[in-house]
């Protein structure tokens, strides 16, 4: 039976141990709520596309309380992400990031390049980041079913996925239902980068803060 608690320590606690054991939380984020758990787990990881009927060649994203939690995963973000990521991180901006052979997460993939990758995001969320503080990074996916609209309550994530899931946190509403704005960096491409999917931020906001400042965002 799937148990429902406010936002706070305690139940951040509580989470951590869930996932450790291989279950599945629910949790806001800046966008909507998202379906979480060890990104290191690969059974963990199973759960959550039975849980959602999502498509195994969709990719899983890692959400972390800080870019710096980058390198104990073994992932690096390639130019122009990492100076986009100076301006869009915290918030609704996910870059393709590239994993290393002693990455341990078991949400990697291999890009039709030949490229480890990895999706990564840091949500601009005071009770976002005070979760992953406490469990530290997470695999995550929206909180519906595939193909149904993302919940931006915890009622409606609880309405969509039921029993399937251990422990639901309730930070209150998010902004609304969309998603993250998803991008890869392609040196084939336009700008240097491709737009995967358009969400919160707009694909014409990305592609200008590349060339801010003279392409300036860090190194």
């Amino acid at each position: 039976m799937s148990q429902i608690c406010k936002a706070d320590e305690e139940s951040f606690a509580q989470a951590k141990q869930i996932m450790a054991r291989g279950g599945l939380v629910v949790m806001p984020t800046d966008t909507v709520y998202g379906i979480v758990c060890d990104p290191c787990n690969p059974e963990a990881i199973a759960r959550i596309y039975e849980a959602k009927g999502r498509p195994q060649y969709k990719a899983l994203q890692v959400i972390m309380a800080s870019v710096d939690d980058l390198d104990a995963l073994g992932l690096e973000l390639p130019a122009p992400l990492n100076r986009l990521a100076a301006q869009f991180l915290p918030g609704a901006f996910s870059p393709i990031a590239v994993a290393s052979e002693g990455s341990p997460l078991a949400t990697v993939r291999v890009a039709p390049n030949g490229a480890h990758t990895q999706g990564i995001r840091v949500p601009n969320s005071v009770t976002a980041l005070a979760m992953l503080r406490v469990t530290g990074p997470v695999a995550a996916s929206s909180a519906n079913r595939s193909g149904e609209q993302s919940a931006h309550c915890v009622q409606e994530a609880v309405e969509s996925l039921g029993d399937a899931i251990d422990l639901y946190i309730d930070g209150g509403a998010t902004a609304g239902h969309v998603a993250s704005t998803v991008v890869a960096a392609d040196p084939y491409g336009l700008d240097g980068i491709e737009i995967l999917r358009e969400g919160v931020i707009p694909a014409a906001v990305i592609r200008r803060a590349i060339h801010l400042n003279g392409g300036g965002l860090g190194a």
